[in-house]
């Protein structure tokens, strides 16, 4: 599979074996991990600051027969990069115009591109690197004459990396201390258009420097919004004053990617595929970026190979809403409590009111929007009796859902009352003339009846009805028009459903309260439902959503890396084939796909009029903050393999 069309690219950051002054060692050494490098796939191959020589010459790097072996070696790297394809990126001492330059030489399948001096040159501590190497200016001549040929040089240059004729990255060159200064070079690289950063490195060790360069590293990818591709010099480097541990770092957007710190005598990488595709997604969509004025930089062309494989080397998330690691799940759900509670605490502060009705269903989402009322009203000193549970039993109730709902409200202190609303629907369709088949009338009108009972019980409390559904139900118009979709003030409008449900699990064990717990523990054992159909003669659910939409899983999954990062459909397949692998086939998720895709553009007209409510991620559909989109958009662009528009509801 051609993996760059989905705009995949394979890099590395690899730190060779090095013997300081011997060039013909550590030539050898890149070339052999080159080599392997492009057996693996690798595209765009990073390795140390004077990485030929060794960063440790001192004197020795001012010496011709030094240089002159370095310059052999380019030669050498050129001609296999020339055999080999794709691009490598190597640290040599360049001397020019009676000057020495600290500089990474660009090398692709046609020879030396480009030769990228070192700016900010350190010259404290255990670096004084200002008694070799000058620093550039701009009054020196944009070619340079190495390893036989003429080339551009200066630190101005990027470099346009093509697929064919695809383009697949642009390139952009530091060195070392250019990262550590105020204003790091790759700043105006990045805003030249380097959605790729490569530096150059050989970053001594001492207690605690590793924990700063790894943030460096990550936080410039995420203020570049680039993928930042790090290669610093090994254990082979000289101890006479410093110790080098080879560390390589690949982030991307603020994330780590992969990462290596051996302290190895031997040759070691990291390899990751970054999503560029990705980059300029959030480059569009962060306006700020396109505000930085772009610098006139110097372009090249590179041509690299496609990159072939069954799927890239990262990590897909399943469930990308839900971290994985269990104390930072129980830290994300902590903090949207805080969120959620805090938004309801001050529209209450705001209107005055000490009173809230909601509708509670015995499911996930009325759960966890009652327990939000119980935090904010805890918060605030009120009394836990003006939280309104009220349970309205209709024709598709069932037994054990009204009998959960019930234990909760009574175990967390809510007023409770039960509202049979059977006798109000059925008259109600009598007059409409409803001949009584389980249609879509059926089933929205007790979900609307629900509705107008909750907004008349306000008005008797002088309270503030809050509303239940939540993000993924939002995306998918799993909610109905004027009736579970209305309220005064919507808690979960920003957590998607496979968040819920661990959200609850948190506030289970937040409240120490053992019924409250038992409670809580049936409802997540419930399966999902609306209930608008009738119960079995044995009183189990009949209607399950998943049964009908498919698993929320896979439509959170979708939902996030739609709305997230622009993703086209068969981008979003293929992603999906991967990260449910042995677990559901392409053909339902295809299948799903197209569910989802119709149902989103289909049911904007419901998320155009949303109540208030807090947003609590990166994803949200409020019509205000995040999520703009003409109710009469048409998906046709999204749903090319075909696929039905869904009716409203």
């Amino acid at each position: 599979m051609n993996l760059s069309r989905f705009g995949y690219l394979r890099v590395a950051a690899c730190s060779p074996a090095v013997r300081v002054a011997d060039v013909e060692f550590n030539c050898r050494a890149i070339a052999e991990a080159y080599r392997a490098l492009r057996s693996a796939g690798v595209q765009i191959a990073v390795f140390p600051e004077m990485a030929t020589v060794g960063y440790t010459c001192a004197d020795l790097v001012l010496h011709s027969p030094l240089l002159d072996a370095s310059d052999r070696g380019l030669y050498a790297l050129a001609t296999l990069v020339g055999s080999l394809g794709g691009m490598l990126a190597v640290g040599a001492p360049i001397r020019a115009w009676g000057r020495l330059y600290n500089c990474a030489v660009v090398i692709s399948s046609s020879g030396i591109v480009g030769v990228v001096p070192k700016q900010f040159i350190p010259n404290y501590g255990e670096y004084y690197e200002q008694r070799w190497f000058a620093r550039p200016s701009g009054q020196l001549p944009s070619q340079i004459a190495i390893a036989g040929q003429q080339v551009p040089f200066g630190p101005g240059l990027v470099f346009e990396a093509l697929v064919g004729e695809m383009h697949a990255a642009t390139i952009g060159v530091e060195l070392c201390e250019d990262l550590w200064a105020p204003a790091p070079p790759s700043e105006a690289l990045a805003c030249a258009g380097a959605d790729v950063l490569l530096n150059l490195s050989a970053s001594n060790e001492v207690l605690g420097k590793a924990d700063y360069r790894r943030d460096l590293v990550r936080m410039q990818s995420a203020r570049c919004i680039a993928g930042y591709v790090y290669a610093s010099a090994g254990a082979g480097e000289s101890t006479t004053d410093t110790v080098y541990s080879g560390h390589c770092i690949i982030a991307e957007n603020g994330v780590i990617l992969g990462e290596n710190r051996s302290f190895s005598f031997n040759t070691e990488w990291v390899i990751a595929d970054l999503d560029c595709e990705r980059l300029q997604y959030d480059r569009r969509r962060i306006a700020t970026f396109g505000q930085q004025a772009m610098p006139p930089l110097q372009r090249m062309q590179v041509a690299i190979p496609a990159l072939e494989g069954e799927r890239p080397h990262r990590v897909i998330d399943a469930s990308p809403f839900v971290p994985a690691n269990p104390s930072e799940r129980a830290e994300r759900c902590q903090e949207i409590a805080a969120i959620q509670e805090t938004a309801l605490a001050k529209r209450l502060l705001h209107t005055g009111l000490r009173a809230v009705v909601l509708g509670l269903s015995g499911g996930l989402d009325s759960a966890l929007a009652l327990l939000v009322s119980v935090g904010a009203f805890d918060r605030l000193g009120y009394d836990r009796k003006g939280i309104h549970a009220v349970i309205l039993p209709g024709p598709g109730t069932s037994e054990r859902t009204r009998q959960q709902a019930e234990a909760l409200a009574r175990a967390l202190g809510a007023t409770v009352q039960i509202i049979s609303i059977t006798d109000a629907v059925e008259h109600h369709l009598d007059t409409l003339g409803h001949t009584g088949e389980h249609d879509v009338l059926f089933e929205n009108a007790q979900a609307r009846e629900r509705t107008q009972i909750l907004m008349d019980l306000c008005h008797k409390h002088h309270a503030l009805m809050v509303g239940t559904s939540d993000l993924s139900e939002l995306a998918l118009g799993w909610t109905t028009y004027g009736g579970d979709h209305m309220s005064m003030y919507g808690v979960n409008a920003g957590v998607p459903k496979t968040l819920v449900r661990y959200i609850i699990e948190w506030w289970a064990q937040a409240l120490g309260d053992a019924k409250a717990k038992d409670a809580l523990a049936a409802i997540l054992e419930t399966p999902i439902s609306p209930e608008l159909l009738p119960p079995s003669p044995d009183g189990s659910i009949v209607q399950r959503t998943e049964e009908v939409l498919g698993p929320y899983q896979v439509h959170d999954f979708f939902l996030y890396n739609l709305i997230r990062w622009g993703y086209a459909p068969e981008k979003l397949l293929e992603l999906a084939v991967w990260a449910f692998e042995g677990k559901y086939a392409r053909k339902e998720l295809d299948q799903w796909l197209s569910t989802f895709l119709a149902r989103f553009f289909a049911n904007q007209f419901k998320r155009s009029c949303l109540p208030d409510g807090p947003k609590v991620g990166s994803v949200a559909l409020s019509p205000r903050a995040d999520w703009r989109m003409p109710s009469d958009a048409l998906p046709v662009v999204w749903l090319a393999s075909g696929g039905e528009m869904m009716p409203p509801s």
